[in-house]
This record gives C-alpha cells, sequence and structure tokens, in this order.
C-alpha cells in the first residue's frame, strides 16, 4: 500500500474573532449550568446529572480557553508589531555598527 502524500499545499489558518467566540462559548456554557440548576432534583432522578457537570465543565474549560486566547492574541499583535517596526527590508541599523 503506498504512503498517502499530499498533492497540494495546505491553506492558511483562517483568523477571526477567536477570543469573542470562546468568549461567547463559555458564557453559553455557564447559562445553560445556571438554568439547569433549579432541575438538580429531576436530573438526579433520572440519572441525567452528568448534564450539569458538563456544562459546569465547559465554563470552566472556556475560562481556560479564554485566557489561552487572549495571551495567543497579544503575541500575534506583538509578533506583527515588531516585524512591521523592522521594516519590510529588515535592514535596521543596529547600535555599535559603523558604516
Amino acid at each position: 500500500m503506498a504512503k498517502w502524500t499530499p498533492k497540494h499545499e495546505a491553506p492558511e489558518p483562517l483568523e477571526g474573532p477567536v477570543v469573542a467566540t470562546i468568549t461567547g462559548g463559555t458564557i453559553l456554557w455557564f447559562v445553560l449550568f445556571l438554568v439547569q440548576i433549579p432541575f438538580y432534583g429531576w436530573f438526579d432522578d433520572h440519572g441525567h446529572l452528568w448534564w450539569v457537570w458538563t456544562c459546569l465543565a465547559g465554563a470552566g474549560l472556556g475560562l481556560i480557553g479564554i485566557w489561552y486566547v487572549r495571551g495567543r492574541d497579544a503575541a500575534l499583535k506583538r509578533a506583527a508589531a515588531a516585524a512591521e517596526g523592522s521594516g519590510p527590508s529588515g535592514s535596521e541599523e543596529t547600535p555599535g555598527a559603523t558604516a
């Protein structure tokens, strides 16, 4: 059997409002948790208690996700600013260099 190899390069990843998307998802998970709390007894009686805890876990993991994507977004902006500051040719003067 021949090994599969791609015949073209992979496309660039899509960059969108990642922080807003993760924040919205986290809020949604937490709201779902809050909506289910009044029905805790029903979930327990019917063996669906894991639904409540899944929503809480989704909200908790979403908080970690928000922290991560905010740091990633800040790092991307710093890298873009550094690339812009060095100029397109990359011929920035170095301190102590003589011409």
